[in-house]
């Protein structure tokens, strides 16, 4: 499904967007945000490394946001028991219920933009 917007129409989608996950008290970062979408949008298995490579970021970064994320029980980590070097990131019941609240968010938001 190919969407046209103009570019005004997209800042503002963004705007209301992030505008309601400040109201809902989401204090996760645009780096965050983007990392939890990439495990839930993209097939698994993630790793660490494999997340860092995506997102051209160190793999301290990802660890960090990781941790983040984890205490919000939005993804899960596990030693990978065939290369105990990887380490093997899980998605969660809650982190899956919130990127579904956050494409509704989008969903609704989308449709309010005048045309």
């Amino acid at each position: 499904m190919s969407v046209a917007l103009r570019a005004i129409q997209s800042l503002k989608l963004w705007h209301d967007v992030h505008l309601d996950l400040v109201h809902q008290g989401s204090d996760l970062s645009s780096r965050q945000i983007a990392i939890l979408l990439t495990i839930y949008l993209d097939a698994p298995p993630h790793t660490v490394r494999g997340l860092a490579k995506k997102l051209d970021v160190t793999k301290a970064v990802i660890t960090r946001a990781l941790d983040t994320l984890g205490k919000l029980d939005l993804v899960s980590r596990r030693r990978d028991e065939a290369d105990r070097r990887n380490v093997i990131i899980q998605r969660t019941v809650a982190g899956a219920l919130a990127v579904e609240r956050l494409g509704d968010i989008v969903t609704a938001r989308a449709k309010e933009l005048p045309r």
